[in-house]
């Protein structure tokens, strides 16, 4: 069977969505996505080699939001609840404005940084998305401002796969552009299910059945020496 060959990139119509690299979701951290911090590494690399363009995220919840256990007592972390958007999962509280542990990684390089988007602003509703709430009542204007860019495809990393990652190319499917996740810059919290399937599992098999492609970074061809 041939190889495919690497993907080119385009240093104009491309660009990089680096996904809550925020110390909260790194082990040690409020919400720790298991080896979290081995997506620095790989971002970096293509921050500094193969996208000259990127827009990153941050959760930036204001205290007593709606994705907060300590919100709805006696609920506990991970529990489901319905709010008037649908079902919400909660979490300990993570990513509380202007807290060391919602700023982006210090590790992490973001001279190739054009935008950060804040997300998870609005007490009353969760945001796994890049371009709007989980109930897709308040826009981030994300979509726009790549539209302006010129940008036609996007690419995908960082944390945590099954929900801010995928949440986010979802979304930019559904706004028209094409989708990619990177897969060796990108973790999962990796949740067990009871019919024996994970999270990890289930986020995969979304990301297939919406077209969304799945690659490595040795499936990139760099425009950029390093």
């Amino acid at each position: 069977m041939k190889t495919p060959s690497p993907l080119t990139l385009s240093p104009t119509t491309d660009m990089l969505g680096v996904i809550d690299v925020q110390p909260d979701f790194m082990p040690g951290g409020a919400l720790p996505v298991p080896h979290g911090d081995k997506v620095i590494g790989p971002i970096n690399t293509l921050l500094t080699r193969y996208f000259s363009q990127a827009f990153a995220t941050q959760d930036w919840h204001p205290k007593g939001h709606c994705s907060f256990a300590s919100s709805h007592p006696p609920h506990r972390p991970l529990e489901t609840i319905s709010l008037p958007y649908g079902p919400q999962t909660l979490w300990p509280d993570h990513a509380v404005q202007d807290t060391p542990g919602a700023r982006l990684h210090p590790q992490l390089t973001t001279a190739a940084i054009q935008l950060i988007i804040r997300k998870g602003t609005h007490r009353e509703a969760d945001s796994y998305s890049a371009f709007f709430d989980n109930g897709h009542t308040y826009s981030t204007g994300l979509a726009a401002w790549l539209r302006a860019q010129g940008i036609k495809r996007l690419f995908f990393c960082g944390l945590a796969l099954e929900y801010c990652v995928l949440f986010s190319a979802l979304d930019a499917k559904k706004a028209g552009f094409e989708a990619f996740v990177i897969e060796d810059a990108t973790q999962a919290l990796n949740t067990p299910f009871a019919d024996g399937t994970t999270s990890r599992q289930k986020a995969l098999k979304d990301l297939s059945q919406h077209s969304i492609g799945l690659i490595t970074t040795q499936k990139l061809r760099a425009f950029k020496k390093g």
